[in-house]
Parts: structure tokens; C-alpha cells; sequence
């Protein structure tokens, strides 16, 4: 990145340089200095100098976002007292009046929204940030408004308040940032249980503050069909829960629309050809053991019923679903899924059989020619196919060389998966799944537990290895990783305590990867900064759940299990 000033790494080490209490950026910047000088900032006097030609509007929104932001967040350091032992220092500490935004010289003018959803590794999120100790203005600088964007939400984590002064005490601060890996996801399940679409904005806002960039919209399950297609109707009218609980078309739209502004990509999933029993509701035929009993046998969790992908029919509604959904969309990546097929229910399928026995095919052979007309669909629209790790592990198919994996059922799957070449997302439920530890939420089954025991704390997350176990030729093959909610016992309630601030985690371990310092990510060092995360998601109207009592979170490592 052409920055005009070169920022060096100052190292975080415990108590040098930094005032007592929290210091707030999450996930931490690449480079990091910072000093001792109070600096106030007057919100309804400080202006954002936007010094781009044709600055897009979505980049104009995103500072008007950040000046409510600055007048308020209101948050009070986290210390005892919550600042009022600074005020001796604000007392005779300058004002700063702006901050300049500027692209690099060279750099192309295009929105926030175009720029969130290009080709993973093409996207510009670097920028620089320096804050003078004097008074004398801030400057942004990027390659790109999405760069840019990320630089924005740093400003707004500096500042606090107290007494009416908005204030940071680090000043002069000078910050280089760029990701550690392009794909930071959260998966949301909205087909279990439906999200209205205000808590799916909602939750988009709090992705962008800690720079996650892909909404995975697991939008559609054996259970509902909430997704409105033009060209399949009646699959949302059986489909879904209500008339009420419907994406329609609109709505969709707008949440991409919203996504992009924030620099987000929607990467919808669509899951083939298990977990679509719903579709038996309007297509019986296409669908086999549909609503087949004991569901135990013939699916994972009720309802029972899976595509019958053998069928020709089937192929070509499939690849006409999936391509009319996807052409909808402007991100370059569409999931078909692809997990959690059971054979059983196709050995007792009486279609299915006498599919493959007049052709003389496998089950195998099947799925292969399935999945080579659904992605040949998805490709011909300049789509490449993202699928669970089974369709590789488990399945002898051809899948273009091109398509990511996403590791799900266990973190020691990701060296069989990139051994054969796929680049991945580190997904691994031992690690990432937000909905694990709940409890059992089948009936009759008073003393049984989730089945991916125990839950998962931020901790335990933030300690996750994305190359584990590679080679170093392997790592380029690691994209980035995700948090995930499946919705079996989640819904808008609880949504927000459920994810935040646990989806942080992986936000700082896909974007930062270790410390400015270049020592490893630790969850002592983190622990005070993601209290602050947290406290500020609550200021902006974020149910998210306490990590802690807030005694601990006022005394930094006081609650530590040896303090």
C-alpha cells in the first residue's frame, strides 16, 4: 500500500505506554503506536473532510454513520470510575476538529458496496490512520472507500466519554491495518427459526464494527422454505412458516444492499441435495423419504427427506433453482451445501433404485453428475460453488478446481481437505459453532445434551489455529474462517446474546492473526479489549452478553484464574 508515512510496530506489552484501563481496537491493527496526550474531540463541532472527487454515496453515508457515532456511543472507560480520574488531563487537553479522508494516488473511486463484493483476494480493505497529539487534523488514508469504511470503524473505537467530553488518551495514535485473510464470516440459520428482517440488519451492523466481511445466509432448510423465487412460487407458499416469515424478493435486495454498504458480502446457501425435505411439500415427487418415520433413520434431525438427485428431473429443477436464486445476487460465491446426506434413505427409495439399475449407475455416479449440472449451472453465471466438507471427504465426485470447502465437522479435517488442493473455510463446529452446549432440543429426551457438547466460549474460540496442522506451501490455501448459529433453539430473542460478542473471536483471528507486536493472539491480552467490544455493541443498541461481572471488567486480569 502506497501510504505516504510509514507507521512502525510498537509492541502491546502490558502497561507500556498505555494509560490504566482498556485499550479498544478490535481486532487489533497490523501496526500499532500510540502515546500518552489526552485529545478531546467535540462531536457537534468535529467534521469528516472528505477530499475525494465524486465520493460515492454509500461513503458519504458511512461518515454520517460515524458522526452519530462519535455523538453516541457515550461509552465510559472501562476502569473504575469509568473516567472520572481523567479529568485532570482533559482539563488542559487539545481539541481535534477533523479527520481528513483520502484515497492513495492512483487509487479508482468506486462505492463501498462494489468494492465488498469482488473476488476474495481482489478486495482493498488497507488503510492508514494517524491522529495528531496537537489538535491538528486526522487522516484517513485507503486504496479504496472499503478501505476507507475499515478505517472508520477504528476512529469510532478510540474515543470515550465522561462528563460530557469525548476523548481518547492516546494520542498521537498511528495505526497501518490490513487483513490477515480475506473471508471473516458469520453464518446465521434462518430456516429452523425466522429472523425478521430488522434483526438480520441488526445483526449486519454489529458484523461490520468488527470488520467481519461475508453474511453465509443459511436461508433455507428441510423445516422451511422462507425464500421467495419468482419462477417456483408455490415452493414459498408451502414453504414457508407463515406469509409472514418470507424473505421476499425486495427484502433480500435491500439486506444485500445493506450488507454491501457495510462491507459485507452475502454468500447465500442454498443446501443440496439433503436437508430439503421441504420441498416435498409442493414437489413430493422430486423428494424421497419425504416425512419418513422414525426420522432417525433416514436424516440427522426431522424432518426426514432428501432430493432424489438421481432422477433427471430433479437435476434440472435443481440447477434451475439454484440458478434463478443466484442470479438474483451480485456475490461471485453461491452454496449448494452438500452435507449430512443419508444413504439409507435413497437405498429405500423405490425411485431412486430403479433410476440406478436402468441406467446402470451408482449412488455415487449419481451425486457426481448431480453436483457436475448444478455447478455447471452455477459457473455458466460466473459463480464459484462453495460446499461442506463431506462432498469432498466422503464422496468420489468432481468438483471444479476452483471451489472452496468449508470445514465443519471437525478443525483436524482441513489437512485431508486442502491435501487435495480446495481452498478452505475454517468453519470446524469444535471451535466456531455459537449454538453448542444449549442442551438437547429434541422431545423426549430429558437428559440429553446438544450433540456438539460443551459450549463454545469466546476463549475457546479465540484459541483456534487456522493452520493447524499444514504444510507452509498449504497455508495460501486457507481463506479465512467463520462463527456459525444454527437456529434449532435460537431465534430473534436471543439472537444477539447468542452471537455477541462470541462471532468476535474469529473476527480478530481471521483479520489480525497476531499481536501488532508480532506475538501470538492470547486471550489475556484480548479479554479487557472484547469487554470493550462488547460495552460499546450494548451503547449502540446490541443485546450482546456480559463475558463477565462488571467488577471484573473494570479491573483488567483481577479475575484471572491465578490473579
Amino acid at each position: 500500500m502506497a501510504f505516504s508515512r510509514h507507521v512502525a510496530i510498537l509492541a502491546l506489552v502490558a502497561g507500556c505506554l498505555l494509560p490504566s484501563g482498556v485499550q479498544a481496537l478490535w481486532p487489533i491493527p497490523t501496526t500499532l503506536e500510540t502515546g500518552v496526550t489526552a485529545l478531546k474531540i467535540s462531536p457537534s463541532e468535529f467534521y469528516f473532510d472528505v477530499q475525494i472527487e465524486g465520493a460515492p454515496s454509500d461513503l458519504l453515508d458511512a461518515v454520517a454513520q460515524s458522526q452519530y457515532y462519535l455523538e453516541n456511543d457515550k461509552l465510559g472507560r472501562l476502569v473504575v470510575g469509568r473516567g472520572a480520574n481523567d479529568t485532570t488531563a482533559l482539563a488542559s487537553a487539545m481539541t481535534i476538529s477533523n479527520l481528513t479522508l483520502s484515497l492513495t494516488s492512483g487509487a479508482t473511486v468506486e462505492s463501498i458496496s462494489s468494492e465488498a463484493v469482488k473476488p476474495l483476494g481482489t478486495r482493498s480493505e488497507e488503510y492508514a490512520l494517524t491522529i495528531p497529539a496537537d489538535g491538528s487534523a486526522a487522516t484517513l488514508t485507503a486504496n479504496s472507500t472499503l478501505g476507507l469504511y475499515r478505517g472508520l470503524t477504528t476512529f469510532n473505537q478510540l474515543f470515550y466519554y465522561y462528563g460530557g467530553v469525548t476523548y481518547t488518551l492516546l494520542a498521537p495514535i498511528a495505526i497501518t491495518d490490513t487483513p490477515a485473510y480475506p473471508f471473516r464470516g458469520l453464518t446465521l440459520d434462518t430456516s429452523r427459526n425466522y429472523y425478521p428482517v430488522n434483526d438480520l440488519l441488526r445483526t449486519l451492523d454489529a458484523m461490520s464494527w468488527v470488520k467481519i466481511n461475508t453474511f453465509h445466509w443459511h436461508i433455507t432448510d428441510s423445516q422451511s422454505f422462507p425464500l421467495e423465487v419468482a419462477q417456483y412460487p408455490e415452493i414459498t407458499i408451502n414453504g414457508a412458516y407463515s406469509p409472514d416469515e418470507v424473505y421476499t424478493a425486495s427484502d433480500v435486495q435491500y439486506i444485500v444492499q445493506y450488507a454491501a454498504a457495510r462491507g459485507i458480502d452475502v454468500l447465500m446457501e442454498i443446501d443440496t441435495p439433503g436437508h430439503t425435505a421441504i420441498i416435498g411439500a409442493t414437489y413430493p415427487e422430486y423428494v424421497a423419504c419425504f416425512d419418513a418415520a422414525p426420522w432417525a433413520d433416514y436424516a440427522n434431525e426431522p424432518p426426514a427427506g432428501q432430493l432424489r438427485f438421481a432422477l433427471p428431473e430433479v437435476m434440472n429443477f435443481t440447477a434451475s433453482l439454484l440458478s434463478d436464486i443466484a442470479n438474483t445476487l451480485p456475490s461471485y460465491y453461491f452454496s449448494t451445501g452438500g452435507d449430512e446426506l443419508n444413504t439409507n434413505c435413497y437405498t429405500d427409495d423405490y425411485l431412486t433404485q430403479q433410476q440406478l439399475n436402468s441406467t446402470g449407475t451408482t449412488l455415487n455416479d449419481a451425486l457426481d453428475t448431480f453436483t457436475q449440472t448444478t455447478h455447471g449451472a452455477l459457473i455458466a453465471q460466473g459463480k464459484t460453488p462453495v460446499v461442506w466438507e463431506e462432498m469432498v471427504l466422503d464422496w468420489n465426485i468432481t468438483l471444479s478446481n476452483e471451489t472452496i470447502v468449508m470445514i465443519w465437522i471437525s478443525s483436524a479435517d482441513a489437512a485431508a481437505v486442502v491435501e487435495k488442493g480446495f481452498r478452505i473455510i475454517q468453519a470446524p463446529s469444535n471451535y466456531f459453532y455459537l449454538d453448542c452446549g444449549a442442551g438437547e432440543w429434541l422431545g423426549d429426551d430429558p437428559t440429553g445434551n446438544s450433540w456438539c457438547d460443551p459450549f463454545k466460549t469466546w476463549s475457546e474460540s479465540y484459541t483456534f489455529d487456522p493452520l493447524a496442522n499444514l504444510t507452509e506451501a498449504q497455508y495460501e490455501l486457507v481463506l479465512g474462517g467463520e462463527q456459525l448459529l444454527w437456529s434449532e433453539q435460537s431465534g430473534p430473542q436471543n439472537v444477539d446474546p447468542i452471537v455477541w460478542p462470541r462471532a468476535a473471536s474469529s473476527a480478530e483471528i481471521f483479520w489480525s492473526a497476531k499481536q501488532p507486536s508480532g506475538a501470538a493472539l492470547n486471550v489475556t491480552e484480548a479479554l479487557p479489549r472484547l469487554h470493550d467490544v462488547r460495552y460499546r455493541m450494548v451503547q449502540r443498541g446490541i443485546n450482546a452478553i456480559p463475558l463477565q461481572p462488571q467488577w471484573c471488567a473494570l479491573r483488567p486480569d483481577a479475575c484471572d484464574l491465578y490473579a
